[in-house]
């Protein structure tokens, strides 16, 4: 009997212990604390896969930008690889409508100019220096000084592209947003624009009307004017013509990106104004101090041209004073 009254609490127990065992079993997640660290494990893996995630766009972006960095050299390297700079060219780039022939016979004048004004310079004294000078005369004034007048001519003219580069894509800017055409924009620029950059668009309309793509007439445009502002124009309007896009706003922020690149050069050039005047002084008063001395004193200075030693001390000293003057020009030369 003892044994059948306590069937009904033995029954009653194992009751009570599996329905609080199946309630803890339950409510155990929410009440242990691995729930806390499941959570816990949960963020830091879910931020850690954002930052990969962010981070592998920000790689993609990083690579995509290195393939178009490295296609664009690669593109400058064939270019430059397969273009020769002739004469012609040189001759186009300064903007010159003379064939090289001209530019042969103007520097033969040159040199014999060069040559006698050489030739009479040097003292009656020191006439065993006479032919060295006047052949140096001749080499200087046959390839020297034609060469330079024509960089410094192709310099002047690429400056002034470049200063009114930005106006004219404002210009096809507005016009794509107005609703025109980019022939119709490259149109207005050929004959609104002042020059050198007229020239050039006109150039380019020519092209096109004889059956040359645009993009080849930008490109041909990038040989007649090397700088890197236009090929940046000639890419962005070749990317736009193969894979489509919002022309209107590259070519904004490519004028924008124009604008600033001019500023800093405007920026560089003030800040190294001081030292290019200094370069300059320093430069011309060893000639000048010479040239003062030979004219008051000439038997004071006739040793240098009529003695050996002398002639040895002047070439030293022009050595020393080109040298001088190419590390003065590396040092204020700056590259942006």
């Amino acid at each position: 009997m003892a044994d059948a009254g306590m069937m009904p609490l033995l029954t009653a127990m194992v009751a009570a212990i599996a329905i609080a065992a199946t309630a803890y079993a339950l409510m155990y997640p929410y009440i242990s604390s691995d729930r806390i660290k499941d959570k816990r494990v949960a963020s830091v893996t879910e931020s850690r896969v954002k930052k990969l995630n962010v981070r592998s766009q920000a790689e993609i972006a990083a690579s995509r930008k290195k393939q178009v960095s490295d296609s664009v050299k690669d593109m400058e390297t064939r270019q430059k690889a397969k273009e020769k700079v002739t004469l012609r060219l040189l001759i186009e780039r300064a903007g010159l409508e003379i064939e090289p022939k001209i530019f042969w016979m103007a520097s033969a004048v040159s040199a014999i100019v060069v040559a006698l004004a050489s030739r009479y310079a040097v003292p009656a004294s020191s006439a065993a220096i006479t032919p060295m000078v006047m052949l140096a005369g001749l080499f200087v004034g046959g390839f020297g000084l034609p060469r330079f007048v024509l960089s410094k001519m192709i310099q002047r003219r690429q400056k002034a592209f470049l200063a009114e580069l930005a106006n004219s894509i404002d210009i096809i800017v507005r016009g794509i947003k107005s609703g025109l055409p980019l022939n119709e924009c490259l149109a207005v620029i050929a004959k609104e624009s002042p020059q050198p950059v007229a020239g050039e668009f006109n150039e380019v309309i020519e092209q096109q009307r004889v059956g040359v793509t645009l993009g080849d007439a930008l490109e041909r445009m990038t040989h007649r004017m090397p700088l890197d502002e236009v090929k940046f124009f000639a890419i962005v309007v070749a990317i736009q013509q193969q894979s489509g896009g919002n022309l209107a706003e590259a070519l904004a922020n490519l004028s924008g990106v124009l604008r600033d690149r001019y500023k800093m050069q405007m920026k560089v050039k003030a800040l190294s104004a001081e030292a290019k005047a200094s370069a300059g002084i320093l430069g011309c008063l060893p000639p000048g101090v010479m040239f003062m001395v030979a004219s008051s004193s000439p038997d004071y200075i006739a040793p240098l041209f009529d003695t050996r030693a002398g002639n040895l001390f002047i070439l030293v000293g022009l050595s020393w004073m080109i040298i001088g003057i190419l590390l003065m020009r590396k040092m204020i030369n700056f590259k942006f």
